[in-house]
């Protein structure tokens, strides 16, 4: 079932379901209104037939003075003395007389009382009440049917149900009228993400709805998520062409050599070329799968005490200036990184190499620096992406990917390239009971 199909039955029966309540209270209210009308009327009836008998006695055994209309209908009357005997009756009885056993509890009783009762095919609401004494006693009851009661109450539950049915008419109306300019957007929406779907385009991009609501910003979701893909496609195919280029490279005097190597023999310095272009390859592919993995990794668990694994890659002719920092990281992938800038500094730098880690507010800090002029500022961003400058082009990229998987970045100023740790700084990036052994304390 669609949802315009569900959406409009919801809306049909709801609107259903109210109205008939509404009108389900509303014909219990009428009914007991009605009831209670009859019943006053009844006993009205009564007192004043019971007041006739007391003053004149001699007008109530009248033809006709006892009929009186109730509703749409003439009253039935009867009077009885105290022995039962019929004393006067309604000409609206015609030849029926009324259950005397209703009046013989009201005598016996001294109070009014109603009751219902069959009357051949007729319902009537009968009260008794008692005649005093004044009046030689007695009763009077007083009859009418209920059926224009009876019909009222069904015409009002007719009513209601047609009135059900009209509301849940209109309101599903006004429901398919609402969806349907609501999901025309989502139409064309599903259709054109569709096409993007067959064709595996992802430089298209969904129609803008020209709205402000849900509709337009799940667009616009989908089109920034169209366009991440569509970067994040880009980016592989690059990665692929530089990949496919860097390899071509040593694959390339790899089968000159080898070439040269079945036509003249084996020479000592083509096993050394040999040996570098087969370096060279090992290399290329350790780098690639370390990139790989980076990207892939889930968040690092372990505390890494960024200070010992600065002295412990630093090797002999590097500086370390470190104070005592943890951090939650992986220190496989931080050992990497950090020798990754250590080779980055000797290829490409001069001078003393100095490794710095320090705390800041709320954050760390693994810095590599050498002495030479450092990196143009134009570059700073670009020798981080894959396969840029000299080499495999690979080394800085792994550490921005070690880098961003531990929540922080990788940045350059001049000849120092740093590492900062930012994740839960104020809660991981310090290890007190650490710094108070250092120091020979307890």
């Amino acid at each position: 079932m669609s949802l315009r199909l569900r959406s409009i039955l919801a809306a049909a029966i709801s609107t259903m379901l109210a109205v008939v309540v509404l009108g389900s209270a509303v014909d219990v209210l009428v009914a007991r209104h009605l009831h209670r009308g009859l019943d006053k009327t009844l006993r009205t009836r009564a007192v004043e037939v019971a007041q006739l008998a007391a003053s004149a006695p001699a007008l109530v055994t009248q033809p006709g003075a006892l009929d009186a209309p109730v509703g749409s209908t003439q009253a039935m009357v009867e009077v009885v003395d105290r022995r039962d005997r019929i004393v006067s009756r309604s000409l609206s009885l015609g030849g029926r007389v009324l259950p005397r056993t209703i009046a013989k509890e009201a005598i016996a009783s001294g109070k009014g009382h109603y009751e219902t009762i069959d009357f051949g095919d007729d319902r009537l609401r009968i009260y008794s009440a008692p005649l005093a004494d004044v009046a030689g006693g007695g009763a009077v009851l007083v009859a009418a049917s209920t059926a224009d009661v009876v019909d009222t109450i069904h015409t009002l539950r007719a009513l209601t149900l047609l009135a059900a049915l009209l509301a849940a008419g209109i309101g599903g109306a006004a429901v398919a009228l609402l969806i349907r300019g609501a999901l025309r957007p989502l139409v064309r929406l599903d259709r054109a993400a569709a096409e993007i779907g067959r064709s595996g385009d992802a430089r298209r991009r969904l129609p803008d709805p020209q709205r402000h609501d849900e509709v337009g910003r799940l667009a616009t979701t989908l089109n920034t998520m169209l366009e991440g893909l569509e970067h994040a496609r880009e980016a592989e195919r690059r990665f692929l062409a530089d990949a496919s280029h860097e390899l071509r490279t040593p694959l390339t005097a790899l089968r000159g050599n080898v070439a040269h190597l079945a036509r003249h023999g084996a020479t000592a310095a083509l096993v050394a070329d040999l040996e570098s272009d087969a370096e060279r390859l090992a290399q290329l592919a350790d780098d690639l799968l370390a990139l790989s993995r980076e990207e892939a990794a889930p968040p690092p668990d372990e505390d890494v005490a960024l200070d010992e694994l600065a002295r412990a890659v630093a090797g002999e002719g590097v500086a370390v200036n470190a104070e005592p920092v943890t951090v939650r990281g992986d220190r496989a992938a931080l050992e990497r990184a950090l020798g990754n800038l250590l080779e980055n500094a000797r290829r490409h730098g001069s001078g003393v190499i100095t490794v710095s880690v320090a705390r800041h507010d709320g954050s760390a800090t693994l810095s590599v620096e050498d002495e030479g002029p450092g990196i143009a500022a134009d570059d700073h961003e670009r020798v981080f992406e894959r396969f840029y400058g000299r080499g495999s082009g690979l080394g800085l990229a792994i550490v921005r990917a070690t880098a961003e998987r531990h929540g922080g970045r990788a940045y350059v100023e001049g000849s120092r390239v740093t590492i900062e740790f930012v994740r839960k700084a104020s809660e991981s990036l310090s290890d007190p009971a650490r710094q108070e052994r250092e120091k020979g304390l307890p």
